[in-house]
């Protein structure tokens, strides 16, 4: 790609983005549009629908910018949950290392790379090709490469500490939350499974009698997980929510094996009430098994099926490529301004239009392996998208071409970083492009919510008031998460290769920072709470994209004929995952349960509460299993508990 193909494409996004924008400052003040652009406060009861018209309100003004940005940290922590902020923290800490790592690429790895001569262009400015601010362009052998080498060295070490920092920050407002919140159902319950009903036993029976004997001082009730008739075909060994008196006895008997066949009296965290997912969690231990299996299968062929339009979008970034497909069409492309509109926007365009219909097929094989609640289904299809986006958006969009075919390479390991040396920096200009297209316009959009709009139009259409049935978006992070850390890998990844790309990254996370504070602030309502358990994922993600720099790092110096670097950098990788290592052990087990320490002081400050009878009672029947209650739902019951449960209410 040449430099005026990137310009054509960053102007396009540009001027979407300030489109998107200036429609939203109009739009958002219009009272038909409240549901949309205030829809939490809506709920809150903090705004009303209606008032008159007013001129002022055709005017675009950007008080949502100062508004957004006003809330303290722990003001926004109280008001949106703890998993809205982890996902602000992903911003925090992206811009954080990207501008650090922005000022090293942009003042002092770029000026090296342009002023190399290892790839000759005669042409003007404008017309060079990116891969002249590339490292593929400084001459092999260069003294020079020992700055990126360093640089490598000194972004490693403050990426590192940024997680470290991070990783405590947020685990210690993990626990800070728990002393601060009131008793919560779900801290008291456990889920157990594979519970043994012999011959002429129930199974009600059965569970009260085992924790009455095992677990005397801290069992309190349990709920029996029965399904109608119509439902009775999905359901083997059965289940029950067990609840405890403490904090402490709930733990206690989730942690510790109660049968000495594994696969019996199987213990889970039980979810929030109103989180469980009732359809088929149920099954049994085989069924889960089989069921993770088929979905892993699935995953797989759907990544295979996926490289079809990763081969049609590699096929649009080289024009002379397109030509040869399309000779018909040879006197339209050989157009100036559609060559750079087909090379520099179209490819990222349809890549994004293809990947959109990813998000939802994962939540939809996630709900079949057998999770208890929808929190747990959106994380495990939040690592599915991630998984398919590294592989589908990065190694299958560099591995095109005839490196998609020597496959093989990969069974030899010491081939692995040239293989990548050679492939990656050949594919700076199309994510430089991906970022500035997929990124910018699309973050824009998540503030304009256009398909949401429309609806809210042809609804006032038909009723203009706002109903009883009316229910606010929740943020979907298993969408969300994905792009935000795909774009990260990519900053690192590139970060001694093409730190071009750094300052289109700095404005993507710039812009998602503010939007998202707003979008959090006035129209998502967080609908369960999993204590800020996506962060490990996101610690993952970074550990990953540093580790694989680092392998392309010793691929590109060996290839520069700089075999010394390449045997220096040898030891980063490995010391990068020694810090891992010494995270997980220092801070993963703090997401995974709360520690003893905490938990039983959290129980003593519940004895001075008053209302803990109260709460007790409630407990009792928190989780009575809505199959079996009278049919009360309404069409904007939540999607996990129906439509399967309509019609099997009893």
């Amino acid at each position: 790609m040449i430099l005026s193909a990137l310009l054509t494409s960053v102007a396009i996004n540009l001027g979407l983005c300030f489109l998107f924008f200036t429609l939203y400052s109009i739009l958002r003040k219009q009272p038909g549009n409240i549901t949309v652009y205030a829809s939490r406060l809506v709920v809150e009861g903090k705004v009303k629908e209606g008032g008159e018209f007013n001129l002022e309100r055709l005017l675009p003004t950007a008080g949502w910018v100062r508004k957004a940005w006003e809330p303290s940290e722990e003001e926004f922590l109280s008001n949106s949950g703890l998993d809205a902020f982890v996902f602000m923290r992903i911003f925090i800490f992206s811009l954080k290392a990207f501008a650090f790592g922005g000022i090293i690429g942009m003042f002092v790895l770029l000026p090296i790379n342009y002023s190399g001569s290892q790839l000759e262009d005669y042409s003007d400015f404008q017309h060079k090709s990116l891969d002249l601010f590339t490292i593929a362009n400084v001459n092999n052998g260069s003294k020079r490469l020992w700055i990126h080498f360093c640089a490598a060295y000194a972004f490693t070490g403050v990426v590192c500490y940024l997680l470290y920092y991070e990783y405590g920050y947020i685990s210690s407002k993990r626990i800070a939350c728990l002393y601060s919140s009131k008793p919560q159902l779900h801290q008291f319950t456990i889920l157990v499974r594979g519970i043994p009903v012999p011959r002429g036993r129930t199974c009600n029976d059965v569970v009260e009698r085992f924790f009455q004997e095992y677990h005397p001082s801290t069992y309190l009730s349990h709920s029996v997980v029965r399904r109608s008739s119509k439902l009775q075909n999905f359901i083997d060994v059965p289940a029950a929510f067990v609840s405890f008196k403490t904090r402490f006895g709930a733990a206690i008997a989730l942690n510790i094996q109660e049968s000495i066949n594994p696969t019996e009296w199987t213990c889970e965290q039980a979810p929030e009430p109103h989180d469980v997912y009732w359809p088929l969690f149920t099954v049994s231990f085989i069924r889960r098994w089989i069921s993770k299996l088929v979905v892993f299968v699935a995953c797989v062929y759907l990544t295979v099926l996926f490289l079809i339009p990763v081969a049609i979008v590699q096929g649009l970034t080289h024009l002379d490529q397109l030509i040869t497909w399309f000779p018909f069409l040879k006197g339209i492309l050989r157009l100036s301004f559609v060559s750079l509109v087909v090379t520099g926007y179209l490819p990222s365009l349809i890549l994004q239009m293809f990947l959109s219909f990813i998000p939802p097929v994962m939540v939809m094989l996630s709900s079949l392996q057998g999770s208890i609640s929808w929190s747990l289904i959106q994380k495990s299809a939040c690592t599915k998208v991630l998984l398919f986006s590294i592989w589908n958006i990065f190694f299958a969009n560099v591995l095109s071409g005839s490196a998609l075919y020597r496959v093989n390479v990969f069974l030899e390991p010491k081939d692995i970083p040239r293989v990548l040396a050679e492939a990656v920096p050949s594919q700076a200009s199309f994510f430089i492009a991906y970022v500035v297209t997929t990124g910018w316009t699309t973050i824009a959009s998540e503030l304009f919510q256009l398909p949401k709009l429309i609806f809210n139009f042809i609804n006032r259409i038909f009723r203009r008031k706002i109903g009883d049935g009316f229910e606010p978006p929740s943020i979907p992070y298993h969408s969300e998460i994905p792009r935000i850390r795909l774009f990260a890998l990519l900053g690192v990844t590139y970060f001694i290769l093409a730190p071009l790309m750094l300052p289109f990254l700095l404005v993507y996370f710039c812009l998602g920072y503010i939007i998202y504070r707003n979008q959090l602030l006035k129209v998502y309502v967080p609908k369960y709470e999993t204590g800020g358990g996506y962060w490990p994922t996101v610690h993952n993600s970074t550990i990953y994209s540093l580790v694989l720099m680092h392998v392309i790092a010793i691929g590109i110096f060996g290839l520069k004929k700089l075999p010394l670097a390449s045997a220096l950098t040898v030891p980063l990788p490995v010391l990068t995952l020694l810090f891992n290592e010494y995270c997980q052990k220092r801070f993963l087990p703090l997401f995974k349960d709360y520690p003893a320490e905490c938990l039983i002081k959290k129980d003593r400050t519940d004895q001075n509460e008053q209302n803990m009878p109260e709460f007790y009672d409630k407990l009792a029947n928190a989780y009575n299993d809505p199959a079996l209650l009278p049919t009360k739902y309404s069409e904007s019951s939540d999607s996990h508990t129906s439509p399967l449960l309509h019609g099997s209410a009893t």
